[in-house]
């Protein structure tokens, strides 16, 4: 929000009815209705972030910031398939970092039942042509270039090929 501004808590609430609470019982009916007839499902819950953004931490984030609450969210064997596609890449990549995974990974995320949560953080460069370090608001956001998002999406495509195959080989919670 803008300086000054202040939310009320008759509008955090609203908000809440609105716009968390729908979304999160679509995201439990959505996993109901998969894990109805699949004994293991992978929830993926990739977002993406400026790649640099001073305020909130120094330096560049890597190109990849995979998250799995410190491997709590979801099996070894997944996790470390997906660091495995993401280091193939030879973009930058990192686990449990900064991201370790975010309410979704931590709320939904549960191996023993057959749920396997990961969080994708994407820093912004890997699939645009970020203004890096001078970000305002007449060159951002940039642009989407096709060609130049080629090669993350490629590997986007790999690793959530990778989560289909994972889930529908049943592998075991912990393995």
């Amino acid at each position: 929000y803008r300086a000054g501004f202040i939310v009320s808590e008759a509008d955090i609430a609203q908000r809440r009815r609105e716009y968390f609470d729908p979304y999160h019982e679509a995201i439990e009916a959505e996993i109901a209705r998969l894990r109805a007839s699949h004994s293991a499902i992978v929830l993926y819950d990739c977002h993406s972030i400026r790649s640099v953004i001073p305020r909130l931490f120094d330096g560049a984030l890597p190109h990849f910031n995979i998250g799995t609450n410190s491997g709590a969210s979801c099996a070894p064997a997944l996790q470390m398939r997906i660091e495995e596609i993401c280091r193939q890449s030879g973009l930058e990549s990192i686990a449990n970092g900064r991201f370790k995974g975010g309410f979704i990974t931590r709320a939904y995320g549960n191996p023993g039942e057959g749920v396997h949560a990961v969080q994708m953080e994407l820093a912004c460069r890997a699939y645009m042509r970020e203004p890096i370090p001078d970000v305002n608001e007449s060159n951002w956001p940039s642009a989407y270039d096709s060609a130049y998002a080629t090669q993350v999406r490629d590997v986007l495509t790999a690793i959530l090929s990778a989560c289909l195959t994972f889930a529908g080989h049943n592998l075991s919670s912990t393995g």
